[in-house]
């Protein structure tokens, strides 16, 4: 796996914990505004760069739609063949 397609899976990851994380603490805080800012940043971000991930490496998950005449989401590595 390429250096940038690393880096952005683990931003893909810090994004993601940020986000449940916030969410967990929403939660049992829901009236705090800065959590609340917080939360939707990371969320857009998280959003904007998955969206980046699957047009240039194809989908983190299988429910996007595939390219015909194959189902293409078998061709990819499986996550316990990507190396980090």
């Amino acid at each position: 796996m390429d250096k940038a397609r690393s880096k952005m899976l683990q931003d893909i990851q810090a994004l993601e914990f940020a986000v449940i994380e916030l969410n967990l603490y929403l939660d049992i805080n829901p009236c705090d505004e800065r959590a609340l800012k917080d939360y939707n940043n990371y969320a857009c971000q998280l959003e904007a760069l998955k969206r980046t991930y699957a047009q240039r490496y194809g989908s983190l998950v299988g429910l996007m739609p595939s390219k015909l005449p194959c189902f293409d989401w078998i061709n990819e590595p499986w996550p316990w063949e990507m190396q980090v």
